[in-house]
């Protein structure tokens, strides 16, 4: 009798109760393995990364270190709003974006806000670009716009995270550097998340293009780009969140103490990273108000389609298996 008809015997012999728990284990013990190799954990940031660079009054730049969200119990010189921008090779798109949002808030909250660029390891001298304008073309005031630059590139994830865990404002605002989005909404997301945070310590408000799916600006983009959003969307129904329309938007307002309960907490740094930021605060039981926003296409992004989505689709089902089986935990720091 070979060796493969003694195996097969000995199967039979099993009770097949015992054969199905040990199946069962196995399947459980591959997944969990699975699932831990591909999960993340963010980078601690270098020495460097943890200082800021801006305009000083005398034409040459001036170099400070950055705050700290979770230690810092209130918000530094009465800031109202931060507008963290991550930035990735951003010298052809970002200077569309900034005029748009410093007009908006000269007007609106004079002295009173602040602008962090995260430079996430761009080549084509982002940083310098941005610290230029604000001295040359917004002639700021010292620290109104300060850069902070990577020195490794994160992903726009880590970025975003690092941004908001070092502003200064008592809200802090995640907005694209392309300024497809209409800055002058963030008015929006403010009235929203005061109402909200009237009644919980932890409050979240995110732009929504949602209304906006049978409009010109997302009929007429390629077939390609409309099958990915729309299979993403997919899966972050099947997967992650079923409340919210539009996950996905770079245009999102937290409170200090948002920032506190979520980003300390973060372990996706790519693309996807908004989803995991909306689970987090959907566990921790925050209110997220979705407030329709007015949105364009922006040309220049930075994703590679094939690659990112694909990427993006197995990170999803990465950070929802994460915390389902207890390798993502929220209320232990990354």
């Amino acid at each position: 009798m070979s060796f493969l008809e003694v195996y097969c015997s000995k199967i039979r012999e099993l009770d097949p109760v015992v054969l199905l728990g040990t199946f069962s284990v196995a399947a459980l013990t591959s997944l969990y393995l699975v699932v831990y190799v591909f999960s993340h954990s963010p980078r601690s940031p270098f020495a460097e990364e943890l200082e800021y660079s801006t305009n000083g009054i005398d034409g040459e730049i001036e170099r400070g270190r950055l705050c700290d969200v979770v230690t810092e119990e209130r918000n530094v010189e009465d800031i109202e709003l931060s507008v963290v921008v991550p930035s990735y090779n951003e010298t052809g798109r970002i200077l569309v974006m900034l005029r748009e949002a410093i007009a908006y808030l000269q007007q609106n909250m004079p002295d009173n806000w602040e602008i962090i660029i995260v430079d996430d390891g761009s080549k084509d001298g982002t940083s310098e670009y941005c610290l230029n304008l604000a001295k040359e073309e917004f002639k700021l005031n010292p620290g109104q716009l300060r850069v902070v630059k990577l020195t490794k590139n994160r992903g726009k994830g880590g970025a975003v995270r690092h941004g908001l865990l070092h502003i200064r404002g008592k809200y802090g605002l995640f907005a694209d550097a392309d300024g497809a989005s209409k800055f002058s909404d963030v008015s929006k997301l403010i009235d929203a998340i005061k109402t909200e945070e009237k009644e919980n310590n932890a409050a979240v408000a995110i732009g929504s293009r949602a209304h906006m799916v049978n409009t010109d600006a997302v009929v007429k983009r390629s077939f390609i780009r409309n099958f990915l959003m729309y299979a993403l969307h997919t899966l972050v129904f099947v997967f992650g969140i079923r409340s919210i329309q539009d996950t996905q938007c770079g245009f999102k307002l937290f409170n200090r103490n948002a920032i506190r309960e979520i980003f300390p907490y973060l372990h996706t740094e790519g693309w996807i990273f908004d989803v995991e930021v909306l689970i987090l605060a959907l566990r921790k039981k925050m209110p997220i108000k979705e407030v329709a926003i007015s949105w364009h296409e922006v040309g220049g992004s930075k994703m590679d389609l094939a690659r990112d989505s694909i990427n993006m689709a197995k990170d999803l089902v990465i950070i929802r298996l994460a915390y389902i089986i207890g390798i993502y935990s929220d209320r232990v720091a990354c």
